[in-house]
Order: C-alpha cells, then structure tokens, then sequence
C-alpha cells in the first residue's frame, strides 16, 4: 500500500497574510509539517501543491516535492480544497503515472502532529480497512452548555436544561476534526470528492498536539508552547 502525503499551501491568506511561510520559533510554519512528514516511515512522498513561488521555493529546501505549481484559480480564498486534490492527483497520474492507494492531507498549519500521529492514523486505516482516517480532538467546551441569545439578550437553552446541570465528566464524550490529518483512499476522494463515509475512523490526538494556526493569537500561543519546550530541554 503506497501513502502519498499531500500539502495544500496556497500563497494568500486574509485572516493571516502569508501564514504557511511565517516564522514560528525560527522556522518557517511549513516546515514543521514537511520535516515531521518525511521523518515517518509510511509516507512514499511528501508533496506540496501552491501557487506560489516563495513557498515552492521552502518546501523545497526542507526536502518536499514541488513537481507542479497550482493553477491561481484553485488558489482562491473562497475555492474548495478538493478541487486542488483533484489537480494534484490528476496531474502526478498523468505526468507520472503515480497513483497511491491513500492520500494523506497534512494541513500545514499543524506544526504539532507527530510521526507517531501519521504513523498510528495508517495503522489504524490498514487494521480497520478504512476509507478514512481523520484526526480529532475532545470537544472541551461541551455543546450541551451552549446558549443562544435572543435579540434582547436573554440567553436561551440549546439543549434539555438538565443537561446544563452535569459535569463535565458525566457528559458523553465529543470529538472535532483537529485539521491535522485526513488520510483517504484515493479513489474515495476521486470519486465522492469527500473524507466521510460510513467507514471513517477518528484517530484521537490530544489537545496539545491539535493547535490549528488560523490567526496571530494561535501562532503567538505556537510560539510561547514552542519556547517552553526549549527551556525545559535545556533544563
């Protein structure tokens, strides 16, 4: 079974300008997801599809492969990733013949994923044959406390008021998507173009290892999580 993995990192970014290339404690964001990919023992490849020509350029010198730049019009803020994973599959079937069994999609914005992470979400995909493997946290703000609020402010119940009264350990346990991997079969994403279906399986990664950098606040958290690791190394 051959493991293709697959960045998506296009050149804009509203909410962070040039958020896939930003320096977090001294390297560039993307490069932690691209040394932490090809560290695995179960990824074939680490590709890189973007539009731009600076990220090319460090995805490149951290040891990823570029072999196509994506179309600007795949590239758009408001575009669908999986019209880029179609691009990216098309192309490495057609140009080189390459068709990996799955695809694993390694958001780079994760800088906190492990090669245990990539390597246990395969494992989990081959014991479980599934379609999918998608990475997920614990919900820690449980729904079932969630209000809404009517137009003079009163805060209105969500759910059954009784749920409001539980602990939080007597809650059913919840889980997110966290961003840091979706591993698909290929021919699942090319022919429903989607990562859930009735056989996707959650593989749990704990909440510090689940940080999404979205904004200056998640790459300023980054920063501080990163340079108390250091400290304690050197301690």
């Amino acid at each position: 079974m051959i493991v293709m993995g697959l960045i998506l990192a296009r050149g804009g970014s509203k909410g962070l300008p040039r958020k896939n290339i930003l320096p977090l404690a001294g390297k560039p964001l993307i490069g932690y997801t691209i040394e932490v990919a090809r560290a695995s023992t179960v990824l074939d490849r680490v590709v890189v599809s973007t539009d731009d020509q600076e990220i090319a350029g460090v995805a490149k010198r951290y040891g990823a492969d570029v072999p196509f730049y994506r179309p600007a019009d795949l590239a758009e803020d408001d575009t669908s990733v999986f019209p880029a994973i179609l691009h990216a599959l098309t192309w490495l079937s057609e140009h080189e013949g390459y068709d990996p069994g799955y695809v694993m999609l390694l958001q780079p914005t994760s800088p906190f994923r492990t090669v245990e992470d990539i390597e246990g979400a395969v494992s989990l995909a081959v014991r479980k044959h599934a379609d999918a493997v998608v990475s997920v946290s614990r919900v820690r703000q449980h729904p079932y406390w969630s209000k809404q609020m009517s137009e003079d402010g009163r805060l209105i119940s969500q759910y059954p008021p009784e749920h409001a009264a539980f602990r939080r350990q007597d809650l059913p346990p919840l889980y997110v998507p966290n961003g840091a991997i979706y591993l698909v079969l290929r021919s699942v994403l090319l022919e429903k173009e989607t990562v859930y279906t009735e056989r996707t399986y959650g593989y749990v990664i704990p909440a510090e290892r689940s940080l999404d950098i979205d904004d200056a606040w998640d790459l300023h958290v980054a920063e501080l999580i990163l340079k108390d690791r250091l400290s304690h190394e050197k301690s």
